[in-house]
């Protein structure tokens, strides 16, 4: 039903930047939120940044001021800049795409994920 192709994953040295994207396809029906997760080996999966249709964004604690999370509607397509990154943020990072309806809740569709790993 759904597709998210994720992009933009890579080795960088700590302090550099990597933009990651993520084409979501197919029927975006009752599509609402999106939003980047990582796991880190051994680590539950976290939710690092998530954003709305209507542009609303909520980040974990660890990443505020260092990443931005954008959403090109007329694309389809969300967005994580991630600067000034840190060794701690190697992870395995996967696009969500979360269907919400009234009647039965929400259903959450998954990329394939892309690592990304910093180097210290």
């Amino acid at each position: 039903q759904v597709q998210l192709v994720e992009s933009g994953g890579g080795l960088v040295q700590a302090g550099g930047s990597l933009r990651l994207s993520c084409a979501a396809s197919g029927s975006l029906f009752s599509i609402n939120t999106m939003g980047w997760y990582r796991q880190a080996p051994g680590k539950q999966r976290e939710l690092v940044a998530d954003i709305t249709s209507s542009g609303n964004t909520n980040y974990v604690d660890s990443v505020k001021g260092r990443f931005t999370i954008s959403r090109d509607n007329a694309k389809n397509t969300v967005y994580l800049q991630m600067n000034s990154l840190k060794p701690e943020d190697t992870a395995v990072y996967y696009c969500n795409a979360r269907r919400v309806r009234s009647w039965d809740g929400y259903y959450d569709y998954w990329g394939q994920g892309t690592q990304v790993t910093v180097s210290s």
